[in-house]
């Protein structure tokens, strides 16, 4: 005879199934495949293979933007690969490319996120395609969205926060959050800094995980916030109480470091030509 407690694990694991096959990022779809073109998968060796880590967003021939707290202790073996959708199956658009430099922000805070942003630059310039290409990211002086204003990510971090991960490129529009209501004591406090702003998208009636919301997760770290397009934030603290009504996203205001950027990316001097001068 079948006990209750055994109907209610059975019917756990046919929910959970269920959201596993029909949710990406939280809530979110299966992207278009290479409909973004600029997605990078960050990789790390475990044993024989490679496993993505965190995401990224081409943005120059040889640079790739992401997280610092992606790669705190510098690359150790990692490889950046660019047009991918599926990370398992064989791809003739995929690009693997080794990591040449690495560039965290130098006041990168790792208590509070505040600062999360750093820049890869690849071993040699990627070819492009249809299925890469770099994305425009808004630069000091441009228009961030307002509160309530739509804005758009992906990456293949988890579904829930079990860390089921998917195989395939998701996507999720969200709504951009009230700053203030994220320095709330209720929700971050004084770790959302000046630098960040919030996203996520309560779901929609009728939902089926009540008081959740759509929202980046783990994994999904490093990748691109859009808006109209352009690229206004890295997902910062997606692996956070992903989907939690009082933690939305916390994404890095990619416009403060506009000077940053073009130091770090500007060609340096050859040293022979220089000592030849």
């Amino acid at each position: 005879m079948v006990s209750e407690k055994d109907v209610l694990v059975a019917a756990a694991v046919f929910a959970f199934a269920l959201i596993s096959h029909s949710e990406g990022i939280i809530g979110g779809r299966e992207a278009a495949p290479h409909s973004r073109p600029y997605m990078a998968s960050i990789q790390v060796p475990e044993g024989e293979k490679m496993n993505h880590e965190c995401g990224g967003f081409v943005i120059a021939d040889q640079w790739v933007m992401t997280a610092a707290h992606c790669l705190p202790t510098g690359p150790n073996g990692r490889q950046v690969v660019l047009g991918v959708h599926s990370l398992s199956e064989p791809e003739e658009t995929k690009q693997t490319f080794d990591i040449l430099e690495l560039h965290n922000y130098p006041n990168f805070s790792t208590s509070s996120y505040d600062n999360d942003i750093a820049l890869i630059k690849l071993d040699r310039p990627f070819n492009a395609s249809e299925a890469v290409k770099a994305v425009e990211y808004l630069r000091e002086g441009g228009t961030n969205p307002s509160t309530n204003e739509e804005v758009d990510t992906a990456g293949w971090g988890s579904i829930n926060d079990l860390g089921a991960r998917p195989d395939k490129l998701k996507e999720v529009t969200v709504e951009v959050f009230s700053s203030s209501r994220c320095r709330r004591g209720d929700y971050f406090g004084r770790k959302f800094t000046k630098n960040m702003m919030c996203a996520h998208k309560l779901c929609a009636d009728p939902c089926d995980q009540p008081h959740r919301k759509e929202d980046s997760c783990d994994g999904d770290s490093g990748g691109p916030l859009l808006y109209n397009g352009i690229v206004v934030g890295i997902t910062s603290n997606g692996g956070s109480k992903c989907g939690q009504v009082r933690k939305p996203g916390i994404y890095t205001i990619i416009s403060h470091y506009t000077e940053w950027i073009d130091k770090t990316m500007a060609p340096q001097p050859d040293a022979t030509e220089d000592q030849g001068s």
